[in-house]
């Protein structure tokens, strides 16, 4: 972290593995030559400043890279600190969580305004299709006037898709990420954190509490020292990890692995997909070809012990292409491919 703003002008991109225990197990159980967890993309980019929807502090570039995202991870300061000075000359959460929404819901509303000038005159015409979407629109804008975000307002899901090609920054999910001082971690919660997640439960977003200067510290020890300050925090586990895996669910990802050696691997996939989408993900032609999926959750297969075992109690299912796929199933596809 630099002690001035704008010091991210260009993204950064990090392609981040999603901590997996069921994934150790695995690895242990089927001892693959090579393990490969689930990623997920993170895009660091600068923060926005009061007036970024019309260009202050490079407001229109860092609203452009944040088009490009499908949900956002609001890193929220809560600590103070002289050497770290706040662009607002000090420190309130809930403050700069409305400032980054307000310019976000300006931006939408120019977005938004621009569409219904372009079909106002179908619209006029009486075409249905137009007359429909600039009813829509109408209803969105007067929200995003009020301050209101796209993701806080209550539309069906016809009205979703009137949205859908514009694209617009206040649809996309939050997750705020509280940033506190290292001391707070162990401290009782302060106001200003009070404050943010009572925000956060107005909205329904999560909130994951995490202090950037300790991960950093955390992440140059080494492993014996690095267990033994998680151990006076009695953690397990560095904060990162649960952060990774809240950003994962925000997505509405889910997780499903295949232990075919030599490689043990977890696939992505959106909750709710079905059997072949999920088989189309390892290569096309395991969807084209689609014969069935052998499908074992991961606790039953834990619960039999090993692979062999799950097969000969009957553990095993047989499903099709329609099978919605379960967080944790362990698959083996059947295919075949004629050319």
């Amino acid at each position: 972290m630099a002690p001035y703003p704008f010091s991210t002008v260009t993204p950064n991109v990090g392609v981040v593995p999603v901590p997996d225990v069921r994934l150790d197990v695995l690895a242990r159980m089927v001892r693959p030559e090579k393990v490969t967890p689930a990623v997920v993309n993170f895009v660091d980019i600068a923060g926005l400043v009061r007036g970024a929807s019309r260009g202050e502090g490079l407001g229109n570039r860092f609203l452009g890279h944040i088009r490009e995202v499908d949900a956002v991870v609001h890193v929220v300061r809560l600590f103070g600190d002289p050497q770290v000075p706040h662009v607002e000359g000090a420190v309130d959460p809930v403050r700069d969580v409305e400032t980054v929404d307000t310019e976000l819901c300006l931006a939408d509303l120019e977005t938004v305004s621009r569409r219904l000038e372009r079909i106002a005159k179908p619209a006029r015409l009486g075409q249905a299709h137009y007359r429909a979407e600039v009813a829509v629109l109408d209803r969105v804008a007067k929200q995003l006037n009020a301050g209101v975000p796209v993701r806080r307002q209550p539309l069906a899901r016809s009205e979703w898709e009137a949205l859908r090609n514009l694209h617009l920054l206040t649809a996309r999910p939050v997750l705020y990420a509280a940033n506190v001082s290292e001391s707070a971690l162990t401290a009782r919660p302060d106001p200003a954190l009070e404050a943010l997640l009572t925000h956060a439960r107005v909205e329904g977003a999560p909130v994951v509490v995490l202090s950037a200067a300790f991960e950093a510290e955390l992440a140059g020890l080494e492993p014996d020292e690095r267990e033994l300050f998680l151990q006076d925090l009695g953690r397990q586990e560095p904060f990162l990890p649960t952060l990774i895996r809240a950003a994962y669910r925000l997505l509405g990802l889910i997780s499903f692995f295949t232990t075919r050696l030599p490689e043990l691997r977890a696939w992505t996939v959106q909750d709710g997909a079905t059997a072949v989408e999920a088989a189309g993900k390892i290569h096309t032609d395991f969807a084209r070809g689609f014969i069935r999926a052998e499908v074992i959750s991961f606790d039953a297969l834990m619960a039999a012990g090993d692979p062999t075992a799950a097969r000969e109690r009957g553990l095993v299912r047989m499903e099709g292409r329609d099978y919605r796929v379960q967080d944790g199933d362990v698959i083996y596809f059947r295919f075949n491919v004629t050319t």
